[in-house]
């Protein structure tokens, strides 16, 4: 055991020892049509006091999953863009700490043992937690894929996601921690739902990008689409996944031409 595992439990067992109450754990989760993922991802949350579910309308039995494993289940009406969705769960949670997951990542028990340590010695207010990716059905070790650290896990009230509609950000009042154990996660089972999801953001962040006032051109679009994809391929070695890591990289330069395509196209008054 290292010295900080050794001191994260010597923390949390002189506060049972002291009768200090645990600290409340809040679990977040935004939805939409998730009834692939939602069952898997709850149970590896049961570790938590609390479980927000806020839904933007599904047409699956997504909401009826979730109340059946004890969630709390919002439904809104409108689909406001990742970041005030996520927003919105979190000021629903009542929790100490919140720990923010989306549907298709798993706590591993390793890591729920990590999080409830952290928590009850309270040293730091927020922490990263890294995620192992997996597409169609192989993890991914390279793309720029892993270790990607993420802030998912803090003190309620020392953190906020930006307003951001698509690739939102949690910021953290104060210093922030990294925890040793990770998350996984089931992003794209298959390529279309990969092309599915890239058209989807590509979309949504050309038109973030419109009401920002950007610019761009055709030629624009093209350098970056092609930069993309020799980043992902070449200089963060997509090429050591194999034709996983060639499609990952080939989906991120299409991606990121679409998006500058469509802002020009918006900005020729012609939609995304």
């Amino acid at each position: 055991m290292s010295n900080r595992d050794c001191e994260t439990a010597a923390g949390a067992a002189a506060q049972a020892a002291a009768g200090t109450p645990a600290p409340r754990l809040s679990v977040i989760v935004i939805t939409h049509n998730e009834s692939r993922h939602i069952a898997a991802c709850l149970d590896s949350v049961a570790f938590a006091d609390e479980i927000v579910v806020v839904d933007s309308g599904s047409t699956d039995d997504t909401c009826e999953i979730a109340r059946a494993r004890g969630a709390r289940v919002l439904v809104t009406p409108d689909w406001p863009g990742f970041g005030p969705q996520k927003n919105r769960a979190l000021d629903l949670a009542t929790g100490d700490w919140v720990l923010s997951i989306d549907a298709d990542e798993r706590v591993t028990p390793a890591l729920a043992e990590e999080i409830r340590a952290v928590i009850a010695t309270g040293r730091l207010d927020a922490y990263r937690i890294a995620r192992l990716s997996e597409f169609c059905g192989q993890p991914m070790r390279h793309c720029g894929w892993w270790p990607d650290h993420v802030l998912r896990l803090f003190r309620r009230g020392k953190a906020r996601f930006t307003d951001a509609a698509v690739h939102e950000k949690l910021e953290a009042a104060g210093p922030v921690g990294v925890l040793r154990h990770h998350l996984l996660h089931y992003p794209y089972e298959t390529i279309e739902a990969l092309l599915v999801k890239m058209n989807r953001y590509s979309t949504d962040a050309a038109l973030m990008m419109y009401r920002r006032g950007r610019r761009t051109s055709i030629p624009g679009a093209l350098g970056h689409g092609i930069w993309t994809f020799v980043r992902i391929y070449f200089i963060r070695r997509g090429f050591l996944d194999g034709w996983r890591g060639l499609i990952v990289a080939c989906a991120a330069g299409a991606g990121s031409f679409f998006r500058y395509a469509k802002l020009y196209m918006l900005l020729q008054g012609r939609g995304a």
